[in-house]
């Protein structure tokens, strides 16, 4: 059947196309050059690993259009199927400029957009001419790799070859150089040729807003004859980025028609400042709009409500997660970490567990999460038990994953296990331990009392011990009243932070609990001398190495 569909295509003149025509076709923005016949049905490399082999079957791969046509479905047409693309470039013996245009073009939207200049390299070297179509896509590629060395190389070409003056061409020079941050000449080439066209004004605005530069990009913006949805939200970003909200809801009440990337803008804008409420409300006007969230929406509402602790809210998102995905094992791994990080966070363990579960691909950040999360709420033996699951299915932990497993022995009391785990970081996955790892060691050894080894793995540390490190040993000198290693870290302790009153408290506490009251006296003389005040009323709150805990609640993120 797929082969009477490709004769009859054949048949119909749908893979022949003049190479003017077909060369002018791929100057549009883009996937929408359209594909009639057989190709119209191409929606998988399957399918397109079909047709190829029945064009070599049937010989349609002397034909050129056809060859045309396959390489713009592969590169151009279907996403992820690049690399095939070019196997079959690589085994064409002498390309036409179509084909050689089109495959930089698919080069030039990955994300190896190096690959592109190597092809036109190797264009070069093969002495095929470029057209004004080539350098677009290689000024793209450029401006994705951020290098203005690069994009001045072929600005001179252009301008060699005498295509300067199309307004394609034009347009991608003006975004080469205001995305990379050369404003002057991009200004330069916004001629009055340019100034017709709205892809200009809005890569000009971009690049001026991009570099924080939002007066010259407002008054660039007030000025466009007319605005396209790209320069409303490229204006949207730049004033969300400088927290500058007020502005940003002014032009966003403004816009003629926005898309996901305008709603995604003014939520994440609320939430970086903290809104939580009002990146909410903004919420519900976009689900009120008819506009489908995407994933990005989730994330950043489902991050404020991890940070803010808002279970109730976080609930509400994962139930409108649920409507776009009913099934939960449909949910991309970065949907599924982000809400096993909130339902962790906010307390709701068994939640966070539910949605691991439900996941059909896990990486190591969602083993890190539930893992982590596990560990910070007591579950100590659950989280232990999910690292050695994790390892059976040769999931490689890393530094991160380590932390957690350590609170979770410091929790359970697990000193043997402890250790084992951080020789196990060396020896078997060749993790150098930072200072969290040996803050939870000192932590796991201090709690049990073992306070002589928890000094020692202090003074074996490669690097300078934290302030945390040394608070943490003077909690443990506290419970077990060890005096004189207490003044031993609080003296480190005191160098790193003379002003915190928290500290001599802690030593004042073991003096007292000792029964030298001399000692107690010490110490409040010595706060006296050094203007160090602790304010009536307010309570020093010592849980067994809180700061600790909190320190790494902070930092081992995923």
């Amino acid at each position: 059947m797929l082969g009477k569909h490709i004769e009859n295509a054949r048949k119909a003149g749908r893979f022949t196309r003049r190479d003017g025509a077909a060369q002018e076709m791929i100057r549009k923005s883009g996937n929408k050059r359209h594909q009639t016949g057989i190709w119209h049905w191409c929606r998988s490399l399957r399918t397109l690993k079909q047709i190829h082999g029945l064009m070599v079957v049937r010989g349609f791969l002397s034909d050129p259009s056809a060859l045309r046509e396959l390489i713009f479905c592969s590169a151009i047409s279907l996403p992820g199927a690049m690399y095939y693309a070019l196997q079959l470039f690589d085994r064409i013996p002498d390309p036409d400029l179509f084909i050689w245009n089109t495959i930089i073009r698919g080069a030039a939207h990955t994300t190896t957009p190096l690959d592109a200049i190597s092809l036109f390299a190797r264009m070069e070297r093969s002495f095929a001419r470029p057209n004004k179509l080539t350098f677009p896509f290689l000024l793209r590629a450029s401006s994705k790799l951020s290098s203005p060395f690069l994009g001045s190389q072929f600005h001179a070409k252009i301008v060699k070859f005498g295509f300067e003056t199309d307004i394609f061409t034009k347009n991608a020079l003006i975004n080469l150089h205001a995305n990379c941050g050369d404003l002057a000449v991009a200004s330069s080439l916004f001629d009055d040729i340019a100034r017709k066209d709205v892809v200009a004004w809005s890569s000009l605005v971009a690049g001026y807003a991009k570099r924080g530069q939002l007066d010259v990009a407002r008054q660039l913006f007030d000025e466009m004859p007319c605005k396209d949805l790209v320069s409303w939200n490229v204006m949207i970003t730049g004033y969300v980025k400088q927290g500058d909200m007020q502005n940003a809801r002014e032009l966003f009440d403004e816009v003629p028609q926005r898309d996901v990337v305008s709603w995604n803008a003014m939520i994440a804008g609320y939430v970086r400042c903290g809104s939580l409420k009002e990146a909410m409300k903004v919420f519900e006007e976009m689900h009120q709009a008819g506009e489908r969230p995407d994933e990005v929406t989730m994330l950043s509402l489902l991050s404020a409500c991890a940070d803010s602790g808002a279970l109730d809210v976080g609930e509400k998102i994962h139930q409108s997660i649920l409507e776009i995905y009913p099934r939960s094992t449909n949910l991309s791994i970065s949907l599924g970490n982000v809400l096993i990080d909130m339902y962790a966070k906010c307390g709701s363990i068994d939640n966070a567990f539910k949605v691991f579960r439900g996941m059909r691909e896990k990486d190591v950040s969602t083993w890190n999460s539930i893992i982590g999360g596990l560990a910070f709420h007591g579950h100590a033996e659950e989280s232990i038990s999910l690292f050695e699951e994790m390892r059976k299915k040769s999931t490689k932990p890393n530094d991160i994953t380590f932390v957690s497993v350590l609170v979770a022995c410091s929790h359970a009391g697990m000193v043997e296990d402890g250790r084992e785990y951080f020789k196990l970081m060396r020896t078997e996955y060749g993790i150098e331990p930072n200072v969290k790892h040996y803050g939870c060691m000192v932590d796991i050894l201090g709690r049990a009392g073992h306070l002589e080894e928890a000094f020692g793995f202090v003074k074996d540390m490669k690097f300078e011990p934290n302030a945390i490190v040394w608070r943490t040993l003077l909690g443990a000198c506290r419970i077990h009243g060890n005096v004189e290693l207490g003044e031993c870290a609080n003296e480190e302790l005191l160098k790193l932070r003379k002003g915190a009153s928290g500290d001599y408290v802690l030593l004042s506490n073991i003096y007292a609990s000792m029964g030298e009251w001399d000692g107690v006296e010490k110490v409040r003389k010595l706060m006296d001398d050094r203007g160090v005040s602790k304010e009536a009323g307010c309570a020093q709150i010592e849980g067994e190495n809180s700061e600790l805990i909190r320190f790494l609640l902070r930092k081992t993120k995923s």
